[in-house]
């Protein structure tokens, strides 16, 4: 992260998403339950699974496998989709991945908001 100026009076903040955004929706994985209620809850207990920005192979190829399981997408992840339906549900506060919580910071400080 960088910032033009100091931390109280910047203009301009760089942050860059470097793995996919479905990492974001592994890190809010009841927000994915209440879209898609036949996905395991228990995910984020897996080993593979407990840190969404470090998750192997592909997060979207990962998540799309583990909705297809439950029998959603059959036919090929709908990003936009499980976008929609996803982020309706998203606690920012609760989210565990560490690239969402950088994301959101920068955001609460250029709202000025504190939670």
């Amino acid at each position: 992260m960088t910032r033009s100026v100091d931390r109280e009076n910047w203009q301009l903040s760089h942050r860059i998403v470097v793995e996919e955004l479905e990492a974001w929706f592994f890190g809010d994985w009841a927000a994915v339950c209440a879209a898609y209620p036949r996905v395991s809850v228990s995910i984020p207990q897996k080993q593979k699974y407990r840190t969404p920005d470090e998750i192997r192979g592909g997060t979207w190829e990962t998540l799309e496998r583990l909705l297809q399981r439950a029998g959603y997408f059959k036919s090929g992840l709908r990003k936009s989709e499980l976008a929609r339906m996803v982020s309706a549900h998203m606690r920012p506060e609760l989210n565990r991945s560490e690239s969402f919580k950088a994301f959101y910071s920068i955001l609460l400080e250029v709202l000025d908001v504190e939670i």
